[in-house]
């Protein structure tokens, strides 16, 4: 189990038996692991590393096991630092993007067209599609029409039957509106692959790294698309959407609450967005979630808190470590 912390199987085993045995020295870890004592010093170094184990204060020369309590929260502490850093990361490149997408809409380019309307854009999309040769990459937030969605299953099913490799995020929010759950699914038992996470990039699709297509208005992807095969926006775009896919989970896994804090993914996104000074109305555009249920995550983390108001409740979340 401790392997998703860094940890080897036999870093593992040497790390329990230090745990259960105190006085073991590294022969009697040898024999009980079923290792060398090479084995176990290289071991010992890993587990050193992250800080499992320490120097003996009373036996010179051999180590001690740091308590689970103590040593893995450590490590749980700086993978949680990581992960902010990347979500960091990730929402400064969406607004880079999101900038750079805009600035190129206001033209066209030879290496860039703009399609207004549907017709347009479904028309594009077929020719990426029917044009790719490796992957198919692409990000859906919010909700999805239904008519939208069959003439993408006509497209994918082409696309994946070539062995074409397609990779989608698709927003928490889009497992409990069954269409849309349902196409995800589908795309799943063909061989692509899905993820989810509470909000993700704007809408965009990237063809074998060399061309994408994305909204004009972010705010209403129907209004038209702008066709990008510009190296430099291809490249910020990819970056933007592997930021994004690393921090996802996969369609099939279960989103829990954080043990340190008791609050879902999408709980801890919806206080981050609000404590930005975002609306109720605009944190929940960004989730693909109603206002409505903006309120009722609020009232349930409220309850949690003990708080009498959303400032107060900001304020706890803070003091309790939960942003």
């Amino acid at each position: 189990m401790l392997e998703v912390l860094g940890l080897t199987t036999a870093a593992t085993a040497v790390y329990q038996a230090m745990l259960d045995h105190p006085g073991y020295g590294v022969d009697d870890i040898a024999a009980h692991c079923a290792l060398t004592a090479t084995q176990v010093h290289d071991h010992l170094d890993e587990l050193s590393r992250l800080t499992l184990v320490r120097v003996s204060a009373e036996r010179p020369g051999q180590m001690r096991a740091v308590s689970p309590e103590i040593g893995l929260a450590d490590i749980l502490a700086n993978q949680e630092a990581e992960l902010a850093a990347r979500q960091a990361r990730l929402a400064a490149s969406r607004a880079a993007v999101t900038r750079m997408v805009a600035e190129r809409a206001e033209h066209r380019t030879t290496h860039g067209e703009r399609l207004l309307g549907m017709d347009a854009i479904h028309s594009r999309l077929e020719r990426m599609g029917h044009s790719a040769t490796t992957e198919v990459l692409s990000s859906q937030p919010g909700n999805q029409r239904a008519e939208d969605l069959a003439v993408s299953r006509l497209a994918d099913t082409e696309a994946l039957g070539r062995g074409i490799t397609m990779r989608t995020l698709y927003q928490d929010a889009t497992r409990n509106q069954p269409h849309v759950a349902n196409y995800a699914h589908w795309l799943l038992s063909q061989g692509g692959e899905v993820r989810t996470a509470p909000t993700i990039p704007q809408r965009l699709v990237v063809v074998d790294r060399a061309q994408a297509l994305v909204p004009i208005d972010p705010g209403d992807n129907r209004l038209g698309a702008l066709y990008v095969t510009e190296p430099g926006i291809l490249t910020a775009l990819l970056d933007f959407f592997e930021q994004a896919w690393s921090t996802a989970v996969p369609l099939g896994a279960a989103r829990t609450d954080d043990p340190q804090s008791g609050l879902t993914p999408t709980e801890r996104e919806l206080l981050r967005l609000l404590g930005t000074g975002l609306t109720d109305d605009a944190a929940g555009q960004r989730l693909g979630i109603s206002s409505r249920t903006v309120g009722r995550h609020m009232s349930s983390i409220m309850e949690r808190l003990g708080a009498s108001s959303r400032f107060e409740a900001g304020i706890r979340a803070a003091h309790n470590g939960w942003l």
